[in-house]
């Protein structure tokens, strides 16, 4: 070996690539792993990388030069770099993108830190500056925050998103209020105060959890807690006292959540019971330079809570001390695209890493942490009941035969909804399909609209009169006679919310109908001002997908009516049967939060469907028991173990010809694992054809996940050496949750 001096970098790119590269660097320290660099890549490119190893001897006698250093400091800690070299690993995905995936936009494209400042109340009396300023929401809002604390713009960001900066300025113009730098703040270890207002007075059997969690924090080896919560039984509470302990030694939280439309009432809980501290939000609904200020606020140990998506697990910590997962059963925590990591397996990991303690909530837990939790791996604490004299609502089943139906609803729900109105309540009706109608058809022809890119069944907005694929985007206008044969009479099939809600407004013309899908939720602000005109208490129906069924508190939402599962109860997917019965416990539970019983009505063509009345008469545990003894006969995870080889090009089978391909190469590898490995396919994925793109998949199982591993890093090799066109892609899917 060449005996190179020491002053060589190891580095990583954001390349599909499974290997790092070894740089000359001549400045002096050398920056540490966890910096950024800019680095030379081909005769005339540079991109920026991340330094993990330094000072070592390379085996490359000749070494190019790095171009720049561009931190002083490393952005990411030697914990969290082994954690990512990890995954790297685990998910056997190239190392350089599993690496940038833990920085932001601004950050990946080597961009500087940026300061981060603070806003103070300069205004000596409060009640006369609100007076002069009547008509000016905004500013009334901000100096009524200002008031409480000072908040930093990583906290104003998150609160308000962008309407908060010209409202602040024209507070500053009159002297109200003043920006200062952040200096950031030590551990002081003072208790975490909060207003006695914002405390609610927890159950026994929530003081009886706290007492035990306590205890299990405190012990010498720490293991996962599952916290099995029915819907409205105050998991939240929970979350916000085991937190308050570790703000109190001066470390941080992180507190993890499934979807965007969650983040501002869970946001807001945390900032009203943590007034003194700072909490940010980490999601996709920030731009590049919202979300690299409040990455860097938790960096640098500014924020003391982060609340966060999926992609908040990779967020660098100054000093983490918990982390929480909010409906850790949800599938938004698992990245389908790209490096398809698992945000709640990755958090558990970390946790474990860190020797921290991780809470799992959830009223429906994966049927993967139930296992867990029987095994012993994960402790087990129950919420069992609603607080106070709250019950859980009465969930009844409506038979559809017989029944007459407009737009999928029937008349029984319509006449139930009636009462529920006069009576000044609250309704929400569930369909997880937006749009008019999934299908657009000509009745004289046959003709149909399909997506040209995806040869899949395109749904017709009525709002906007076009039909769009659901899968790529694609749009139509659509005409007033049918494209084939000019038929001037085209008709619908099918419903969705769009249609639904028009079906509503009919019926109840003096009453709000409300849609919550991603139609009508896309621009910013718009999920907030819809939950908002419910939360006001009147009289009003909900009609929405699942953004609306997990965490969302209506006190006055007295009936939920659910539609349409029929579908599910037949699906060919086996997780299929486990996320309906999810499904319909976390829509069940947004009724009767408040004072008033609820009830649901499930309407179905399969009454007597065995899960149905499992899931109705003994819950949903007896429901995932039963699920378990199928999966465990079927060796279907968690019993057994998969991973999915996607291949995708525009030209119809070559994707297919390629995984078979592998397949062959792989048949020695496979004679050596007999009983151990078993590999399904190729096949077409059940959605053939999607953006221009013609789809295959691969399925390998293994009886260990030892052996799965082992025998995808033969995969690895083998798809690597094997022949291939330049526009192929594949992928590589561990522990995979989606096989469309």
């Amino acid at each position: 070996m060449p005996n190179t001096p020491p002053n060589t970098l190891r580095v990583v790119i954001p390349r599909p690539l499974y290997q790092a590269f070894d740089y000359e660097c001549d400045s002096q320290p050398l920056p540490d792993p966890g910096c950024r660099v800019r680095v030379p890549l081909g005769p005339n490119h540079s991109v920026v990388g991340i330094v993990i190893e330094n000072g070592f001897v390379s085996e490359f006698e000749k070494l190019r030069p790095i171009e720049s250093v561009l931190d002083e400091a490393p952005l990411l800690d030697k914990p969290l770099l082994d954690l990512l070299q990890w995954a790297s690993v685990y998910y056997h995905h190239p190392i350089g993108e599993v690496f940038f995936t833990a920085l932001p936009n601004r950050l990946r494209a080597g961009r500087p830190l940026q300061e981060n400042f603070e806003w103070h109340l300069q205004c000596t009396d409060v009640d006369d500056a609100l007076s002069q300023i009547k008509r000016a929401k905004l500013q009334q809002d901000l100096l009524t925050k200002l008031q409480k604390s000072s908040l930093t713009e990583a906290q104003l960001t998150s609160l308000m998103m962008s309407k908060w900066r010209k409202p602040m300025q024209q507070l500053e113009d009159k002297g109200w209020a003043e920006r200062r730098l952040v200096v950031p703040k030590k551990s002081s270890g003072t208790d975490v105060d909060h207003p006695n207002q914002h405390l609610i007075e927890l159950s026994d059997e929530q003081e009886q959890n706290l007492t035990q969690l306590a205890e299990w924090v405190e012990a010498d080896e720490l293991q996962p807690v599952l916290l099995h919560g029915i819907t409205g039984s105050g998991k939240t509470e929970i979350y916000l006292r085991a937190i308050k302990p570790v703000l109190e030694k001066g470390q941080q939280a992180l507190l993890m959540i499934p979807e965007i439309g969650l983040t501002p009432q869970l946001f807001q809980r945390f900032c009203d019971f943590f007034p003194q501290q700072t909490v940010v939000a980490l999601h996709s609904g920030l731009n590049d330079t919202q979300r690299a200020q409040n990455w860097q606020s938790a960096h640098s140990g500014e924020a003391d809570v982060v609340v966060g998506t999926r992609s908040s697990i990779f967020c660098a910590f100054e000093n983490l001390g918990i982390i929480v997962i909010d409906e850790e059963h949800d599938g938004s925590f698992k990245q389908q695209e790209g490096f398809h990591y698992h945000a709640r397996d990755f958090a558990v990991k970390r946790a474990s890493q860190l020797k921290i303690p991780i809470i799992l909530g959830s009223a429906t837990p994966a049927l993967e942490t139930l296992l867990n939790a029987d095994r012993k791996r994960y402790h087990y604490l129950q919420l069992k009941s609603r607080p106070g004299t709250r019950t859980p609502p009465k969930t009844s089943i409506l038979d559809l035969k017989g029944q007459t139906t407009e737009a999928g609803v029937s008349n029984t729900l319509l006449k139930l909804v009636a009462e529920q109105i006069k009576d000044g309540n609250q309704v929400m009706l569930f369909l997880n399909r937006r749009g008019f109608a999934p299908v657009l058809l000509c009745n004289s022809c046959g003709w149909h609209a399909v997506c040209p890119a995806c040869d899949t069944d395109m749904t017709y907005h009525a709002s906007r009169n076009k039909v769009i694929c659901h899968h790529c985007d694609y749009q139509q206008q659509v005409g007033t006679q049918c494209p084939s044969c000019k038929n001037p009479q085209i008709s619908t099939h099918g419903h969705g919310t769009e249609r639904i809600e028009q079906l509503l407004c009919s019926y109840f013309p003096q009453t709000p109908v409300v849609r919550v899908d991603r139609d009508t939720t896309s621009r910013k602000g718009e999920l907030a001002k819809k939950l908002e005109i419910v939360r006001e208490g009147k009289p009003v129906i909900l009609v929405g997908t699942q953004m609306l069924t997990k965490g969302h508190d209506f006190p006055n939402l007295t009936l939920v009516g659910i539609l349409d599962i029929d579908q599910a109860l037949f699906s060919t997917d086996y997780r299929a049967q486990e996320q309906l019965a999810q499904q319909i416990v976390q829509v069940s539970g947004r009724a009767g939060r408040g004072e008033k019983p609820g009830r649901v009505i499930l309407q179905t063509s399969q009454p007597q469907h065995p899960l149905l009345n499992q899931l109705l008469t003994q819950g949903y545990r007896a429901v995932a028991a039963q699920l378990l003894i199928e999966r465990q006969a079927w060796q279907y995870p968690p019993y057994g173990f998969h991973a999915l080889i996607r291949a995708n090009t525009p030209h119809f089978e070559a994707g297919l010809h390629f995984l078979q391909g592998v397949r062959n190469d792989l048949q020695v590898v496979m004679s050596e694992q007999v009983g151990e490995i078993g590999l399904l396919g190729p096949m077409p994925s059940p959605l053939e054809k999607r953006a221009g793109r013609y789809r295959y998949q691969m399925m390998v199982s293994a009886t260990k996940r030892s052996s799965l591993h082992c025998f995808l890093d033969q995969v690895i090799s083998t798809m690597k050496r094997q022949k291939k066109t330049k526009d192929l892609r594949y992928t590589l899917d561990v522990d995979p949750t989606n096989f469309m």
